[in-house]
């Protein structure tokens, strides 16, 4: 099984949060995730279920309608096809998330548009 270190490698980036990969099969995806304050991962819908467990920092997971404040040590689940987003509050915000099946790069589409136009939520 592989070991994530979480002190070596964090990798933040001042244009757009980043995803490292961790872990990849054809079932699952693991990935580590920064955020730099106020970044976010626009909200889409897809096929895919979610969990987000914070290691580090304060924000907000949108579920549905429903938007989770999380802080170190909580984790959300997100079913599949349910709109969900992912934004830092004023401080740096990491994440382990993993996903079920891998999503698509067509499932990544309204993820580039809602950064191409810098909106979290496109509703």
């Amino acid at each position: 099984m592989p070991r994530i270190d979480f002190e070596a490698g964090r990798e933040y980036d001042d244009e757009q949060f980043t995803a490292t990969p961790a872990f990849e099969s054809d079932r699952a995806k693991v990935l580590r995730v920064c955020f730099e304050p106020g970044q976010f991962i626009p909200v889409h819908a897809p096929a895919s279920d979610l969990v987000v467990s914070v290691r580090e920092g304060t924000g907000l997971v949108r579920e549905g309608e429903t938007s989770h404040r999380v802080e170190p040590g909580d984790a959300i689940v997100v079913p599949a096809d349910t709109p969900r987003g992912i934004k830092a509050d004023d401080e740096r915000l990491e994440a382990l998330v993993m996903v079920a099946p891998p999503p698509t790069d067509a499932d990544h589409d309204p993820v580039r548009e809602g950064l191409r136009r810098g909106e979290f939520d496109p509703d």
